[in-house]
């Protein structure tokens, strides 16, 4: 079968490799659509495993099961979540399943940008559901996603009326402003140095944006909030400034949102002093569960989040190299889908 194997950034060749083997109590999905994510695009987090064929944010059609899988039927049309806890360990007991030790060892294989792609046996039981009738496989690839903002926000636990920042206006960016308002949200107030992306975050319902190369960004947050700064801070952008500039968004008492993750040799220098005393939070979320895929589906289906209007290229699995290249390098993009016709 073809994949698309990942080299590097610039070097992604469609290669044939061997139709994955199942078991009995695994599947085989042919893959319809796939997401290039923010992550795929870190060459630092993969470069230590390649050559590899990424893709986690896959939707597809049963081709196989095995003889003892219940529940599916070749022809249905499926999600299936990468990554699954054990559910009985001392994390997944206390509702933290991103950091049980299995969760990051589970692995669709040999990945998404795949003609085809297994789902183990854990991945199947916990995390894999049925695509509902007039959903597209396209939409579909927005639940991981969609489902990885739900848990952060969860996390900084949104009151009513609080004001959103959003640093980054990528997909991450863009979901976390729709889902603000959602949440409760009085304000969201997206920044970028994308014009287009800013724009397209006002289309979708940001109250304010700013691009910090037009306008003072610091100066812009505290106008907007009567001087206080913003109740919860999300940074979506892997970068130390980023970071540095959000804890000083942040009002007295506020939240920043670890969200992407920077290089394992970039650290940033905080003052405890102020920290102390201004009890700024300090809250990480990495990736999502079976928990928020289910509510990012069902967000997607009732159509409160319009994926669609995320979705703005596709290309055929041939074509991968150019959605990472577009994905990455363009400044007119938001979400890059790769797709793939029987």
């Amino acid at each position: 079968m073809k994949a698309a194997m990942y080299y590097s950034l610039d070097n992604i060749i469609i290669e044939n490799v061997p139709l994955p083997k199942i078991g009995a109590q695994e599947m085989l999905v042919g893959m319809r659509a796939c997401g290039v994510c923010g992550s795929d695009l870190m060459e630092w987090y993969v470069k230590t495993r390649v050559p590899l064929v990424l893709g986690h944010e896959p939707s597809g059609v049963v081709a196989k099961v095995g003889s003892k899988v219940e529940g599916f039927d070749v022809g249905d049309r499926v999600f299936s979540h990468h990554h699954v806890g054990c559910l009985t360990c001392y994390y997944c007991r206390h509702g933290a399943y991103t950091l049980c030790e299995q969760f990051a060892k589970t692995h669709l294989q040999p990945g998404g940008f795949a003609e085809y792609f297994k789902v183990p046996a854990s991945n199947l039981l916990i995390d894999t559901f049925k695509i509902p009738h007039g959903l597209s496989f396209e939409e579909a690839t927005l639940i991981e996603s969609i489902g990885c903002c739900v848990r952060a926000l969860n996390k900084c636990t949104i009151q009513t009326s609080d004001s959103i920042v959003v640093v980054g206006a990528g997909p991450s960016g863009i979901i976390f402003s729709l889902l603000s308002r959602i949440f409760g949200a009085g304000q969201v107030i997206v920044t970028d140095f994308i014009d287009y992306r800013l724009q397209a975050a006002e289309r979708l319902g940001a109250d304010l944006t700013i691009n910090p190369e037009s306008e003072s960004l610091i100066d812009g947050v505290k106008k907007a909030t009567d001087g206080r700064g913003a109740d919860v801070v999300i940074v979506t952008a892997p970068n130390v400034n980023a970071y540095l500039v959000g804890v000083e968004l942040c009002r007295k008492g506020g939240t920043l949102c670890v969200f992407a993750p920077t290089q394992p040799e970039d650290f940033m220098r905080l003052s405890l002093n102020k920290l102390f005393f201004s009890e700024v939070k300090l809250v990480p979320s990495y990736s999502t569960s079976h928990v928020e895929t289910r509510t990012a589906l069902n967000l997607i289906q009732t159509k409160r989040i319009d994926a669609e209007k995320l979705i703005t290229h596709r290309f055929s699995l041939n074509d991968a190299a150019k959605a990472f290249q577009t994905s990455a390098r363009s400044k007119q993009c938001i979400k890059v889908v790769v797709t793939n016709e029987p």
